[in-house]
């Protein structure tokens, strides 16, 4: 990237990146799921109530916040005053963030870059959703302006995604009947995590044969294929790793990488781009593992929690990442590799699919997973000593979308 106005040994101490520059001190989650008897706030306050204690930190302890919500008018309202209502922060800055689906991940994007940046000393990151009040047993469906109409005008979620399947076939030869196995087995091993994930919305193991023998939503994804909605909220607090120490922390988790990748119209305005991968997830993968150091993800990376609202985009995202060779995700999936018994366990606590997916929190709710496993304290779900992790969070559609990847890590 060139430096205007700066000399080049200059210029590189200015893109020194962030890594290890921010600690985590205390993560919440609330249980996702229907949450009829509790309102947005609610949510915010299970996970808050959490991440407080986790961290010994007050909400008077904060300088600033980051909020992330995805339909304001349907769950909270507009800007940033329901968190700090919810929360009675000491009118402090709070600044509500959206990016589409990889809104969670950009509200602690916002947190994070603060404290690196020395703007604050401690920061919290908070997203929330709640969909089931909305009325809809999807997304709610609005129309947001000529843009969107303009690109997608009669499409949808489940659509999109079935598109980047067809093409994943199509482009790497893949027989339908492998593809669907491969995509069934993503499933299968999700909903097999998720089960004993008490914070979970859906906690059944369900069998192959049910997955492959479901009703087709938009071919080749059947139901199980798809993730669901539901209510929920997840947070993180946030400083420097000396100031975890002033609070008592031994064990530290730091960001290593945090990276945002967004469509500039490309992928939907020519034929560049074959559809059967996420090209803002390659660039945002390379990206983040350039900044934490890392040479080879399958070899350095413990765990991932990847984007997983279509079985067919945790696929594909093996291969955008690194963990699979360009068009043998399938073959890795059915090996096991993403297992919780594999080379790099993927969606171990049960992911999207059982989760389902209250947008502004979905990020979050993907970094909880993965610093509780950093540090020791996943209970039944516990990998052995795993030092670094991976999350991965897309919004939008393949041919429009952003998508943010960051890898966390142990820093005692």
């Amino acid at each position: 990237m060139r430096q205007y106005g700066l000399d080049t040994a200059l210029g590189e101490r200015f893109m020194t990146g962030i890594c290890d520059k921010v600690a985590i001190v205390g993560m919440g989650c609330s249980r996702f799921g229907e949450r009829w008897e509790c309102d947005a706030e609610d949510l915010m306050l299970e996970a808050f109530r959490e991440a407080s204690a986790d961290a010994g930190v007050e909400a008077g302890d904060l300088d600033a916040a980051w909020f992330g919500c995805y339909f304001d008018d349907a769950s909270v309202g507009k800007s940033a005053l329901p968190l700090a209502n919810a929360l009675r922060l000491k009118n402090i800055p709070v600044t509500r963030v959206e990016n589409m689906c990889a809104t969670g991940t950009e509200a602690l994007r916002g947190a994070v870059y603060a404290v690196a940046a020395g703007a604050c000393d401690i920061a919290l990151a908070l997203g929330v959703e709640k969909l089931k009040d909305t009325g809809y047993g999807g997304l709610p469906v609005g129309t947001p302006g000529a843009f969107t109409e303009q690109w997608r005008p009669n499409t949808s979620s489940p659509g999109s995604f079935a598109q980047l399947a067809s093409a994943y076939r199509a482009e790497h030869r893949v027989k339908g009947e492998d593809l669907k196995r491969a995509m069934a087995h993503v499933s299968w091993k999700s909903h097999k995590n998720g089960a004993i994930n008490p914070k979970a919305h859906l906690r059944r193991a369900v069998d192959l044969d049910t997955i492959i023998g479901a009703p087709m939503v938009a071919e080749p994804l059947g139901l199980f294929d798809c993730c669901g909605v539901s209510d929920g909220a997840a947070c993180a607090i946030v400083t420097r790793p000396e100031i975890a120490r002033e609070l008592g922390k031994t064990e530290i988790v730091t960001v290593k990488a945090l990276q945002l990748a967004v469509s500039n119209g490309s992928e939907a305005g020519h034929g560049g781009w074959n559809g059967s991968y996420i090209h803002c997830g390659r660039l945002a993968g390379q990206r983040a593992l350039e900044e934490a150091g890392v040479r080879s993800a399958p070899d350095e990376i413990d765990l991932m929690e990847v984007h997983d609202c279509f079985s067919i985009t945790e696929l594909v995202t093996m291969e955008d990442l690194g963990f699979a060779e360009e068009g043998q995700g399938w073959r890795a999936v059915l090996d096991g590799a993403f297992d919780r018994d594999g080379a790099t366990p993927c969606q171990i606590d049960g992911g999207l699919k059982c989760f389902g997916h209250p947008i502004g929190a979905s990020g979050l709710r993907m970094a909880y997973e993965v610093y509780l496993q950093l540090l020791g304290r996943a209970g039944d779900r516990q990998l052995p000593s795993p030092t670094l992790g991976l999350t991965h969070n897309l919004g939008g559609e393949p041919a429009r979308c952003v998508v943010s990847v960051a890898v966390f890590g142990r820093n005692d």
